[in-house]
């Protein structure tokens, strides 16, 4: 998915700027931890799971516009990123359980 998404934000022209400054924003969800491990892992979720870039791409398309199926691209492209490397899905006991096993340190 990381190398599909990249490849196709590519060929809309999405600038690689634009690319790079918001690449790594839904890491931001991270910031939902502050509220506890259950309220950190629903914003974790909601900003990784494919469905919500495919939301954003079909409003896109409902508005006509460019620019929020370019950002859905590059939104899937950080989800594969880190599917990639063994990021999952949370789980509400702590960051790190995920629907992939368990992340970090054993211990």
């Amino acid at each position: 998915m990381f190398a599909v998404a990249l490849a196709f934000y590519a060929l809309s022209g999405g600038g690689w700027l634009l690319g790079v400054l918001l690449f790594f924003a839904p890491d931001l969800s991270f910031a939902g931890y502050l509220a506890g491990p259950r309220v950190g892992a629903v914003a974790y979720n909601l900003a990784h799971t494919y469905a919500s870039p495919a939301v954003l791409a079909g409003l896109g398309w409902m508005l006509a516009t460019s620019l929020l199926p370019t950002l859905a691209l590059l939104w899937a492209a950080h989800i594969g990123f880190d599917r990639m490397l063994g990021y999952g899905l949370k789980l509400p006991t702590g960051f790190h359980d995920t629907h992939l096993g368990r992340i970090g340190r054993a211990g």
